[in-house]
């Protein structure tokens, strides 16, 4: 019996010093503060990249709406009532901004708007690329 006893010790004192295979809890978390850290650094520029996407989105609007305002122009030889009157021109609004509205136009000077998704209205007229400056 005590034969069987210190075999059964021996093989527990084996085990132990045979190298284990795995990782700590301190190693897992430490891996998951760092995961951590990395997700609070990389949401935040996600989400800025996102409105930045919807406010050029909003301004890329505005540029064909410019164009086809123009083509409109040219064709009628009159301003269109309406921005849906430039569907005729080839103009189709991109999902996600709001409506581009004509605030004021002739067939020598407009002004145009859009709101993007940011709440941000942008502006453009015969002279300026897209701005937030409002026309006067």
């Amino acid at each position: 019996m005590i034969n069987a006893l210190n075999r059964s010790l021996a093989t527990k004192r084996a085990d132990l010093t045979k190298d284990d295979k795995g990782f700590t809890l301190v190693e897992l978390l430490v891996v998951i503060l760092i995961i951590g850290i990395l997700t609070a650094i990389a949401v935040p520029v996600f989400l800025t990249q996102q409105a930045s996407a919807r406010d050029a989105a909003a301004k890329s609007d505005l540029g064909n709406a410019k164009v086809a305002y123009i083509s409109y122009v040219t064709a009628n030889g009159s301003a269109p009532a309406d921005a849906t009157a430039l569907a005729t021109q080839g103009y189709q609004q991109s999902a996600g901004v709001g409506a581009v509205a004509v605030v004021s136009g002739t067939t020598s000077t407009f002004c145009m708007s859009a709101l993007s998704e940011t709440g941000t209205t942008w502006y453009i007229t015969q002279a300026t690329s897209a701005s937030t400056t409002a026309c006067s």
